[in-house]
């Protein structure tokens, strides 16, 4: 499952391919709709969540209200089945789906950060990341980019920095379900279930309160 960006998605995979999957884009909603496409997948899959062996979420980056929601959902889902929660970075599983759609490499991947900024980080080649994920303006990273395919939402939303963006633009749980299959099968370590926030979140806890005492 992955909440880091727009797309609430989730995903079954049997350890050889997706057996249901489902995707709603939604900035506003993550919190709604998280679960009930949980239930709509295992009712699809015919299977119960009690057969469940492994949980994978998204770890982002992302803003972090939606960010949380999944990995929240995923901790208490882990806890209750007693079984291994793995995450997987939200930007490497969109660049595995821009592989299993035609983008060979060298390209980047960028998501929407908000307040004009996006989520990125480079590929080598689909599996091949290249250097820590990242938090920047477009204009500021359009020269280190120049001549790359962009992958993702972050570059259809500013065409100008990034003239040549690519699909898909959301993340698809799917395709993060087969990259961390594939990552398990050969025995490699996925990532702790700990978000990958970048900054701070936008709601700050006021600096100066005014202490109001009753008379």
């Amino acid at each position: 499952m992955d909440t880091a960006t727009p797309a609430v998605t989730v995903a079954l995979h049997d350890g050889t391919r997706v057996v249901a999957e489902s995707g709603q884009v939604d900035a506003r909603r993550h919190g709604e709709l998280l679960l009930p496409a949980v239930d709509r997948v295992l009712a699809e899959a015919g299977v119960t969540l009690d057969t469940v062996t492994d949980v994978v979420v998204g770890v982002g980056p992302g803003p972090y209200t939606g960010l949380r929601v999944g990995l929240v959902t995923a901790a208490t889902f882990g806890s209750a089945l007693s079984v291994p929660v793995h995450g997987i970075c939200t930007l490497d599983a969109l660049a595995y789906a821009a592989g299993r759609a035609g983008v060979a490499g060298p390209f980047a991947v960028a998501t929407d950060a908000r307040r004009k900024e996006v989520y990125w980080a480079r590929y080598e080649d689909p599996l091949t990341r290249t250097g820590e994920p990242a938090v920047d303006r477009p204009a500021d990273i359009a020269g280190q980019l120049a001549g790359l395919p962009v992958v993702g939402a972050g570059a259809v939303l500013y065409p100008d920095a990034f003239p040549d963006a690519r699909g898909p633009e959301h993340v698809a749980a799917g395709a993060m379900a087969a990259l961390a299959a594939e990552r398990l099968a050969a025995g490699d370590e996925l990532l702790p279930p700990q978000p990958l926030y970048l900054r701070r979140p936008d709601a700050q806890v006021p600096k100066n309160y005014k202490v109001v005492t009753p008379k």
